[in-house]
C-alpha cells in the first residue's frame, strides 16, 4: 500500500512511500497465507498432531526400504529422520559416472518429479513424502530407486556401458522411444517401461536431457527494448 505524502527533509515535494509490508516483505504476497491457514483450520489441533506422525512415519518408512542401498546423511541418535532424509548419490560418481542429476532425470522415466536436488547438500537428492501420500505410492517411488540402483550396479560391474546408458540419457521421451531409429545398447522397454506398473499409466517426459546450466551462462534478455515503453507526447 503506498500514500502520498511529503518529503521529510523539505516538506514540499510529494512523494511515494510504502506505509506497510504485506507477509513480512514489501514485495510479499498475502494469499498465501490463505493455503496454510485453510489447511490448519480443516485439520484442527489433532488432525494437525497426526498429520505430523504420518509425515516422520512415511519418511522414516521410505528411509529404511532404502538405507540398505543408498547411504543416508544426518540421522538422528536413534538412526531415524524426521519428516524428510537425505540420500547421498556422491559415491557413484567414482563408481560409475553417474551423478544425482542423472538420477534425478530418470526417475522422470519411472513417472516421478525428482525430490529436492542438490540441496541442502550437492551431490544429493532430499526426500519428503508428507502426510498425504499412501503406502502403494511410497512403495512405487522405492522401487523406482531400487530400480534405478540396480541400473547403476549394471555400469559398475561393466554390463551397461559408463557413457550411453538408462541414466545418462533421460529422460526417454515418446518421440525418442517411438523413432525408428535406435542406437542404444539398452532396449526401448528398459528405457520407457523399466518396471511393470510405468506400464499402466506412462507419463511421457515432455523434452529429453537439457542443458540446466547454459541458460544461467548465456543470458537472454526476452524483454522489450526501453523505446517500447515511451510514447509520442500528444498535444492537448
Amino acid at each position: 500500500m503506498r500514500r502520498e505524502t511529503s518529503d521529510d527533509k523539505t516538506g514540499t515535494s510529494p512523494v511515494s512511500r510504502l506505509t506497510s509490508a504485506v507477509s513480512a516483505a514489501p514485495y510479499g504476497s498475502a494469499s498465501i497465507l490463505l493455503i496454510s491457514y485453510a489447511y490448519i483450520k480443516m485439520l484442527g489441533s489433532e488432525g494437525i498432531t497426526n498429520a505430523t506422525r504420518y509425515a516422520i512415519l512415511n519418511a522414516n518408512y521410505m528411509k529404511a526400504k532404502l538405507e540398505k542401498y543408498y547411504k543416508i546423511l544426518y540421522t538422528g541418535a536413534n538412526n531415524t529422520c524426521a519428516h524428510e532424509f537425505i540420500v547421498d548419490l556422491r559415491p557413484f560418481k567414482n563408481t560409475s559416472g553417474v551423478e544425482a542429476e542423472d538420477v534425478a532425470k530418470r526417475l522422470m522415466d519411472y513417472g516421478f518429479h525428482a525430490p529436492t536436488l542438490s540441496f541442502p547438500v550437492p551431490g544429493t537428492i532430499m526426500i519428503e513424502p508428507t502426510e498425504s501420500e499412501d503406502k502403494a505410492e511410497l512403495d512405487r517411488f522405492c522401487d523406482a530407486m531400487l530400480s534405478i540402483r540396480d541400473e547403476i550396479r549394471s555400469i559398475e560391474e561393466g554390463k551397461a556401458d559408463s557413457k550411453v546408458n538408462a541414466l545418462k540419457n533421460a529422460p526417454h521421451t515418446q518421440a525418442v522411444v517411438c523413432n525408428d531409429e535406435w542406437n542404444h545398447t539398452y532396449s526401448r522397454k528398459e528405457a520407457a517401461f523399466p518396471l511393470y506398473y510405468v506400464t499402466l499409466n506412462k507419463f511421457w517426459p515432455a523434452v529429453a536431457r537439457v542443458n540446466n546450466t547454459y541458460g544461467d551462462r548465456h543470458l537472454v534478455c526476452t524483454c522489450e527494448p526501453v523505446s517500447a515503453y515511451t510514447s509520442e507526447t500528444v498535444d492537448e
